[in-house]
């Protein structure tokens, strides 16, 4: 391909929790690439996934939901959210309509504005109201004159996002491209498959036990017959959600290891053997190591 006729660069995706960003990333690049659950926050670290369209090697920067943080993880997670703003070269705040509470919405429309950054709105999950409804939202969200282009679209179902790729392929700069074209992701497989177990335990589990866990992958190792065998460490605070995660005889665990380990079949496209271990950590929301496994700051 001509280089002068190419484009690249990143559009990083802003939100409150549970906007739609993940599910939107995921359909724009063919693949489950951020793990996505009904359950805000699931998103701990930022993501880059990769497309193509025409010329253009669009990369999308999945970030975790912005709110008001409170505890060290998750300004370290808001933190993960809002650095490299400044370089991207589309913001794109994705909205969720069917949430009627834009108090995390207002926040960080304040930022950007604060920030003197223009962004392109989307407001997503329009299959849930009427257009009345997002003529309405789309008014009130747009007074603050911070978006430069709105569009309405459905990350799950693919309503308008076409009109949204199209903008954001002719957005980004003039440039190589940065990443072979068959390539979808820069995150790492170990990386990856903790990812994949901690979703399994987002669904499984109930409350607040998700959010106080963290999964590392301690081990990979390819074998001769093709295999993979993966070891994982769960860390929990207490040892009643380590009792809770075992289940009775070790079957709850069981049963998300088994889960996991059929999609990362799928994914790897090889056997995978995967052996899940509980340890309790009551402060591994302070320990440095836990954060950069993740891939997150970790702020004294």
């Amino acid at each position: 391909m001509n280089d002068t006729f190419e484009r690249c660069g990143y559009v990083v995706l802003l939100g409150a929790p549970n906007a739609g960003k993940s599910t939107l990333l995921n359909r724009l690049t063919g693949a489950k690439i951020s793990i996505v659950t009904h359950k805000t926050q699931t998103t701990r670290t930022r993501v880059i996934g990769m497309f193509v369209r025409g010329s253009s090697q669009i990369l999308l920067v999945d970030t975790p939901g912005i709110f008001e943080p409170k505890r060290r993880f998750e300004r370290a997670m808001v933190s993960a959210a809002w650095s490299g703003v400044t370089d991207a070269d589309v913001k794109l705040l994705i909205v969720d309509a069917s949430n009627p509470d834009f108090t995390n919405v207002n926040l960080i429309i304040d930022e950007l504005s604060r920030a003197g950054h223009t962004a392109v709105l989307a407001i997503n999950k329009i299959d849930k109201l009427k257009r009345s409804k997002l003529l309405s939202i789309v008014a009130k969200i747009n007074a603050n004159k911070t978006f430069s282009k709105t569009f309405l679209i459905s990350g799950l179902n693919g309503d308008g996002v076409d009109d949204l790729v199209a903008f954001l392929g002719d957005s980004v700069p003039h440039g190589k491209w940065l990443y072979p074209s068959d390539q979808i992701s820069d995150m790492n497989d170990r990386l990856f498959a903790a990812e994949i177990t901690r979703e399994k335990l987002f669904l499984q589990l109930h409350q607040e036990l998700p959010y106080s866990l963290t999964v590392e992958t301690v081990s990979w190792q390819e074998r001769k017959d093709g295999s993979v065998r993966i070891e994982q460490v769960v860390y929990v605070t207490r040892p009643g959600h380590k009792g809770i995660l075992l289940g009775k005889g070790g079957q709850q665990v069981k049963r998300i290891g088994a889960a996991a380990r059929r999609e990362l079949e799928l994914t790897l496209n090889k056997r995978v053997h995967l052996l899940i271990f509980v340890k309790v950590s009551k402060k591994w929301h302070d320990d440095a190591e836990r954060y950069s496994a993740i891939g997150l700051k970790f702020y004294q």
